[in-house]
């Protein structure tokens, strides 16, 4: 039995009614690869039961401590059953990309069994009018519960149910799979009274250790040394959300991102991806008269995860705040200003101490958390007081070498996220395989044109690399259109008809009321 950290916890303590705290993504597989060509669910069910020893959080199941005395603890449930956490249902008609949105938006909204462990996967067959994708391709929607995973530790999910070779086999376990009882309330009480010996002592420790740094950055911040990313305005997507959710999202070519990014020096993958998202919520709320004149804030998460936690569930993660620059038009400029923010940003993090946060973390009151929580949400604070962030860009990578999931090729893959009341939209970011996905999750009453969005995230992109490959092309740079180095054959995602944001917009107006679940 052990005991969930005060973090992991946290996301038990925030979920809501309107906000459930999983992520997880859309895994498309091209099941060609398979032998014979045809991949039942049967064969896929029984291949993640003989991978479930891979990863501690496929078993595990959740124990509260009465009246949240103190944090709950991980339990090897004794009445796991797979058939419960993976599912199979076969798209609606007509079985495009848009539909597979819907269906996918609809499957995140929905919280998962507290009860049980706590994940679902989802095989959703009849993707044949998706445009882009094999014959035959089908998807795998993932739920893992925050309080499990953080993005890379969900990452090590990914590794243990898929191969790096069609016919692969994963290792037998070490030793059996022991369930464990429910522990009785005697045993939870006495684990809760010797913990709260020890916090005084904890925090004291975590003090004076950061202490110092905190000084420096007073120091930094009164001189003008260190920068705080500025003030962050209100958009619609800071508000009270709704239960109901939307999601799209947009692939594109890694070398392009990397040539890109050449144009600056010391620029990073990742600072392109803020100015492309940057840039993408300008036109949206521009398009909606709404556009702030200050810029947007986002929130980074930092994995704070050491060598020897690396293959540890739960979450070892701090942020940083940076700006996106959406009051910049010029998409050369806006990534600019971006890799200064950035620039910035990492300058005041690591003065402050990337595990600052989470180390403070450990002391969040379990009896108070789940209140102030609902307190939150059922007053409706986030509509009456400043926002702390806009958005969340979380940017995981992916392996570059293809993957297989029961001999089937993993073709690509977007990633979801939770969304709460004051943050209504987050983008995932993840790339595999020579391509890098911008996703989105969003609430459907602040988005009801989530098409228009996503048209607005590739004008974007395809702005800035128009305007980065005419400063590489002046500057003698290797072009943007240049093969990548490695030899590895690159992921596909599904096409879209090209569009752009006033023609998307323009279907919107027209159709919103059916255009999301």
């Amino acid at each position: 039995m052990d005991q969930l950290s005060p973090m992991d916890a946290s996301f038990l303590y925030f979920e809501t009614a309107n906000a459930p705290m999983h992520i997880g993504g859309l895994t498309i597989y091209d099941q060609s690869t398979v032998e014979g060509g045809v991949l039942g669910f049967k064969r896929i069910l029984e291949n993640y039961e003989t991978r479930l020893h891979l990863a501690r959080s496929f078993r595990q199941r959740v124990v509260h401590v009465p009246m949240n005395l103190d944090h709950p603890y991980w339990i090897e449930d004794p009445n796991f059953d797979i058939e419960f956490h993976v599912r199979h249902i076969a798209l609606p008609k007509p079985g495009n990309w848009r539909q597979l949105c819907i269906q996918v938006a609809r499957l995140h909204a929905r919280p998962l069994d507290i009860s049980r462990p706590l994940w679902e996967f989802t095989v959703i067959e009849g993707l044949d009018q998706v445009e882009g994708l094999p014959p035959g391709s089908f998807g795998i929607m993932s739920k893992i519960h925050h309080a499990a995973i953080d993005g890379v530790s969900g990452a090590e999910i990914v590794a243990a149910i898929h191969d790096i070779a069609p016919d692969a086999r994963p290792a037998p376990p070490e030793k059996p799979w022991v369930p464990e009882r429910d522990p009785n309330v005697l045993e939870l009480l006495s684990r809760t009274y010797i913990n709260n010996l020890r916090q005084p002592f904890k925090l004291a420790g975590v003090v004076a250790s950061s202490v110092p740094a905190l000084a420096k950055v007073g120091i930094g911040l009164t001189a003008g040394k260190l920068k705080t990313a500025g003030p962050v305005p209100r958009t619609r997507f800071n508000a009270s959300i709704s239960p109901h959710r939307v999601f799209d999202g947009r692939s594109f070519s890694l070398s392009d991102i990397r040539a890109m990014k050449s144009a600056i020096e010391g620029a990073t993958v990742n600072d392109v991806i803020v100015a492309v998202v940057g840039g993408a919520m300008r036109k949206y709320l521009e398009a909606k008269g709404e556009l702030p004149k200050e810029s947007l804030i986002a929130m980074a998460p930092i994995s704070v995860r050491s060598d020897d936690k690396k293959k540890a569930a739960g979450n070892l993660v701090s942020g940083m705040m940076l700006s996106i620059r959406t009051d910049i038009a010029d998409p050369a400029e806006r990534l600019r200003a971006v890799f200064q923010a950035t620039k910035s940003s990492k300058e005041l993090t690591n003065a402050i101490g990337a595990k600052t946060l989470s180390d403070y973390s450990q002391f969040i009151p379990s009896t108070l958390s789940g209140l102030a929580a609902r307190l939150y949400s059922n007053l409706g604070i986030a509509n009456r007081i400043r926002p702390f962030f806009n958005t969340v860009i979380t940017n995981v990578p992916g392996p570059q070498i293809p993957l297989y999931m029961t001999g089937s090729r993993m073709v690509t893959h977007y990633g979801l996220a939770p969304i709460l009341d004051g943050m209504g939209i987050i983008h995932p970011v993840f790339s595999y395989c020579g391509q890098i996905t911008v996703s989105f999750t969003s609430c459907r009453e602040m988005m009801p044109d989530p098409d228009f969005y996503a048209a607005c995230i590739q004008e974007s992109f395809d702005e800035m690399k128009e305007a980065m490959l005419a400063e590489a092309s002046a500057s003698g740079i290797e072009t943007i259109n240049a093969k990548p180095k490695a030899k590895v054959k690159a992921a596909t995602g599904p096409r879209r008809k090209q569009s752009t944001p006033k023609a998307a917009k323009a279907r919107a107006d027209t159709k919103a009321a059916g255009s999301v679940a």
